[in-house]
């Protein structure tokens, strides 16, 4: 077997150093065993086309292709990443895979990654984006109803696997009814940053963080000067774009802004993304709850990120002939702290992982989103596609589908479709 054989890489191991990637000791001299960022971007739009189930399942599909089958990198390795990209705000599986090609095939794999993760989903949300402009009664459909209803069971089973993993005693669940308690009575969307903020500061002050313990090394190729650049850019492009926006008056500007701030300010991943863009976008005028909502239950039903949603959003708040521009500037927006973030935090992780106080500041802020998560469960979610017995039914039905009998949720995003006809 060739050694550069792309379909058939050799082991590629990272090991302590200055973020270069090495062959184990006893395997002769360094290869560039990488394969190119063309091959990065194939190999990630399958995954793309077929990774169904958010975030967590990505992290699965992701820890299969990688690690048991390509072995990228060691299983200890990749879980460094996974907390690494866990930590950070952001969508984790995006971020994880933004990592690994850059492990691979340098800025251009990284990029290519996220290209051929996100691209199907994006594609699919744009068109449907447009399906909504060209069928004006699309969004009182009795299927798209069904899309609504496939959203309360999909976030009410991540309210339950969040809520069991990060509040599994009463400080913990009391923070989280805190914050549910706040983003209801508090509807700006600066609320939740300031409750993920307060989230951090608790956590840090009252609870105990895990027994440290020994842990692999992941070393990455990223140089101490684009870390650098990469937190420069992003607090640069946090303060700058609302007071461009500001200033210009430019709806584009205002709406890269929003985006940018969704993807730089919310711990949690796709879901909890849903309340700080319907606050942005709603009442601002830029589309309906009706259409937000379609858009969403339909983003259920696609494998890839759920971050993808942007692309629906910007698409459909511009409308006309130009919406895939306003898709595309949406998509670039929400993802782009994705690429600075974990750029910036790469070469750092192994140090500040080791330090107690950090993980007790993410444990707070875990235990916040779950409030966070399990406020939009209610307003808008579920007060507006539960009209009456029937619609909970359904929605009951697909919830059990989804947590208990573990089918697939673009089955249970089909069959709430099919019943959306009928309630």
């Amino acid at each position: 077997m060739a050694r550069d054989d792309p379909e058939h890489p050799q082991p590629c191991f990272p090991t302590r150093g200055r973020g270069v990637v090495v062959q184990p000791a006893g395997s002769g001299p360094a290869q560039p065993a990488a394969p190119s960022w063309l091959r990065v971007f194939l190999i990630f739009l399958k995954l793309g086309l077929t990774s169904f189930g958010g975030p967590i399942a990505h992290l699965g599909y992701l820890r299969s292709e990688f690690v048991e089958r390509r072995k990228w990198l060691e299983a200890g390795a990749y879980a460094d990443l996974v907390a690494l990209c866990q930590f950070l705000p952001g969508p984790a599986s995006s971020q994880v895979g933004i990592a690994l090609g850059a492990l691979r095939a340098g800025l251009r794999g990284a990029f290519a990654a996220w290209l051929g993760f996100t691209l199907p989903s994006a594609a699919i949300m744009i068109a449907f984006a447009y399906g909504l402009h060209l069928l004006p009664d699309a969004s009182a459909a009795g299927w798209l109803h069904g899309l609504k209803l496939a959203a309360v069971a999909v976030v009410a089973q991540a309210v339950w696997s969040m809520g069991r993993q990060f509040c599994g005693d009463r400080l913990r669940a009391s923070f989280a009814v805190l914050a549910a308690v706040t983003v209801l009575l508090w509807t700006s969307a600066w609320a939740q940053m300031a409750v993920i903020a307060l989230g951090a500061l608790g956590g840090w002050r009252w609870l105990s963080a895990a027994q440290t313990h020994a842990v692999a090394h992941a070393d990455f190729r990223i140089r101490r000067w684009i870390s650098a650049l990469a937190w420069v850019l992003f607090f640069a492009l946090l303060g700058a774009l609302p007071v461009a926006a500001a200033v210009t008056g430019s709806m584009g500007l205002a709406m890269f802004d929003a985006f940018y701030r969704a993807g730089a300010l919310v711990f949690g991943g796709g879901h909890v993304v849903l309340p700080l863009l319907r606050a942005t976008v709603v009442p601002a005028g830029w589309m309906s709850d009706n259409d937000f909502l379609a858009g969403y239950g339909m983003a259920q039903a696609l494998p890839g990120p759920l971050f993808s949603f942007a692309a629906y959003l910007g698409a459909a708040s511009h409308g006309g002939a130009q919406g895939w521009a306003g898709g595309l500037m949406a998509l670039a927006a929400i993802f782009l702290p994705a690429f600075l973030l974990v750029l910036g935090a790469l070469p750092h992780w192994n140090q500040w992982r080791s330090r107690p106080l950090l993980r007790a500041a993410l444990d707070g802020v875990n235990a916040v989103v779950v409030g966070i998560l399990l406020a939009a469960l209610y307003n808008p979610i579920f007060l507006s596609a539960v009209r009456g017995p029937i619609d909970l039914v359904l929605a009951l039905g697909a919830f059990a589908l989804l947590q208990f009998w573990k089918v697939s949720p673009l089955w249970v995003v089909a069959l709430a479709a099919l019943g959306g006809l009928w309630a």
